[in-house]
């Protein structure tokens, strides 16, 4: 499983397709589980792990890993499930990289890859309650695949601050923000919530939606009512990874309609590596920016907000 990772130009050419590639894990018993694998940096069998004293339960220890040391955590434990064996050695550990930070992920076996369209992800079914860990479901040779908000497990593992620090946003800018609007889109209800809040800190009016599916279908709407949505909004801020639609096949479609091209569209996402200039240069996206940081994010706004008013 060391050569995971396919060249830049092979997994560009998945953009704007709306199309993603699912590394196929299990934890404990038969249930197949999901991540994309733009996250994933290798897989490899679980290294000697070192204990940490007084780390969160879910951090198994940590592990030397091509001279980097690499927390470990057990991806079963973090979502409720029982722990995975106490003897590791039998375990696999996917290595990724989220929100800049590269962490392991324990998991029993690793099974395949396969690739998909995000028309066939799909949101968690209705009644699964606020507390599930999942972020999308799809099926596999007829086979249920839960793929589980990552984010929702690093915020409750190690938290982030939410804060802007002072001297981010100024008065004069706080008083221009209340007048204005930003699009948000994530399938996350963490990443939304983080995202709502900061922008709150600035001053402007959030509107946020789950996918790129909703989103691409709302301003629709808008611009079916003679609205224009760089209008309606200073900016657009959109995750990559969503079901149904990704934040990528999200902006082409916005960029190849002449009635809604012109609105601003920062893509904000846990997705790290050298592909994302490529791809946010292919699609047409104004802007980039990693997960999760808040000062990042509100001076992307304030920037905004005084360039155009």
């Amino acid at each position: 499983m060391a050569g995971v990772m396919d060249s830049v130009n092979q997994r560009t050419q998945l953009v704007g397709q709306n199309r993603l590639e699912l590394l196929l894990f299990r934890l404990n018993g038969e249930q197949l589980y999901g991540i994309n694998v733009f996250k994933v940096r290798e897989v490899l069998q679980c290294p000697a792990l070192t204990l940490l004293p007084k780390a969160h339960p879910v951090v198994r220890g940590v592990a030397n890993i091509r001279g980097a040391t690499i927390p470990i955590l057990d991806l079963s434990m973090a979502t409720g499930l029982r722990p995975l064996q106490e003897d590791t050695r039998n375990s696999f550990v996917i290595i990724t990289e989220y929100n800049t930070k590269t962490q392991g992920f324990l998991v029993h076996s690793v099974e395949r890859i396969v690739n998909m369209n995000w028309e066939a992800i799909h949101p968690p079914p209705k009644g699964t309650g606020r507390d599930h860990y999942l972020t999308a479901v799809t099926r596999v040779d007829n086979r249920m695949v839960e793929i589980i908000d990552v984010e929702k497990v690093l915020a409750e593992v190690a938290p982030s601050s939410e804060s802007v620090s002072d001297g981010v946003i100024d008065a004069e800018v706080q008083d221009k923000a209340v007048l204005l609007r930003v699009l948000t889109v994530d399938d996350s209800s963490v990443a939304r919530k983080q995202v709502s809040r900061c922008l709150q800190t600035v001053g402007v009016e959030v509107v946020a939606l789950n996918d790129g599916r909703q989103a691409l279908n709302y301003l629709r709407q808008l611009v079916d009512e003679g609205k224009k949505p760089e209008e309606e909004f200073l900016m657009m801020i959109s995750d990559i990874e969503m079901p149904e639609m990704d934040g990528y096949t999200l902006t082409a479609e916005i960029r190849s309609d002449p009635r809604m091209q012109k609105l601003h569209i920062c893509l904000h996402t846990s997705l790290s590596g050298v592909f994302n200039q490529a791809m946010v240069k292919k699609v047409g996206a104004d802007d980039f920016l990693a997960k999760f940081k808040p000062d990042d994010l509100a001076q992307r706004v304030v920037d905004r907000i005084k360039a155009t008013h």
